[in-house]
């Protein structure tokens, strides 16, 4: 079967621990529609809203955004260069990613799984684990970027 056929397909699936059934009816992407530049226009608004709901409701966002400004106000103060700053972006984008994910992922297993179950909170912790990933990475890169500088300026 393929990509295609399996988004056109409707999806079932009924949680042993509930009445809930989830259906997917609209095929995520049709061979036969054209290209559309109001539709994108719209996708383009809905990942902005994605991004707005997480930024207003998860408070590891917030963390994230006030990390990122100051390692911003730092990377201007020390007049980093191009490499160092697509180093710094790359891991700003890593956290992001991995946060945003890790919320996405938490939603639809409240969905799945309204009550605690197991594996929905080992999902959960591994998606959490992800983004642990990405900041102590971010950190350890952001440490080599600007610990020199600072060292420097310091002395």
């Amino acid at each position: 079967m393929t990509v295609l056929e399996l988004s056109t397909e409707k999806l079932h699936w009924a949680s042993s621990h509930s009445n809930l059934e989830f259906k997917r009816h609209e095929p995520i992407m049709s061979a036969t529609k054209k290209f559309s530049a109001s539709q994108r226009l719209l996708s383009i608004v809905n990942a902005v809203r994605g991004l707005l709901y997480l930024v207003k409701t998860q408070h590891n966002a917030w963390i994230h955004a006030v990390a990122m400004l100051i390692i911003f106000a730092l990377g201007i103060a020390f007049r980093l260069s191009n490499w160092e700053w697509c180093f710094l972006v790359l891991c700003f984008m890593a956290v992001w990613s991995a946060e945003a994910f890790n919320t996405a992922l938490e939603l639809v297993c409240d969905v799945v799984s309204p009550e605690f179950h197991p594996q929905i909170g080992k999902a959960k912790d591994v998606a959490a684990g992800a983004v642990l990933i990405a900041a102590i990475g971010s950190a350890i890169v952001g440490a080599i970027v600007l610990l020199p500088r600072a060292w420097a300026a310091i002395r």
